[in-house]
């Protein structure tokens, strides 16, 4: 026969203690100026195409909306292009500065 196991002696998993006691690591995920750039061209993607559109519909191009369209899908293009632009330097600064610790971590080990 099998013998049973007393049940008053076993904790069940979520009342078990915790074995290790570490600090919680709380660095947000993503850098707040990364954040802020984002927040920056999102605005700018919403109202620069808008803003062209309508302010050259009438002043500029005398009522014809295909050219008023045709700058405000230019205008959306260049803000996506300085996005996209911004992104690639702050990644490179990034891995400027993980190689450059990495260097630094190198000669500390030696």
């Amino acid at each position: 026969m099998a013998q049973r196991r007393p049940v008053a002696q076993e904790k069940p998993l979520l009342d078990q203690d915790e074995t290790k006691s570490t600090p919680s690591d709380v660095t947000p995920a993503v850098a707040p100026a990364t954040i802020a750039k984002l927040l920056f061209f999102t605005f700018a993607m919403i109202t620069f195409p808008i803003s062209s559109y309508f302010l050259t519909v009438h002043n500029l191009f005398s009522g014809n909306t295909t050219y008023a369209g045709a700058l405000a899908a230019f205008v959306a293009n260049v803000v996506l292009m300085g996005y996209v632009i911004v992104a690639f330097q702050d990644d490179k600064s990034e891995r400027e500065i993980d190689a450059a610790a990495a260097a630094n971590e190198k000669k500390k080990s030696r």
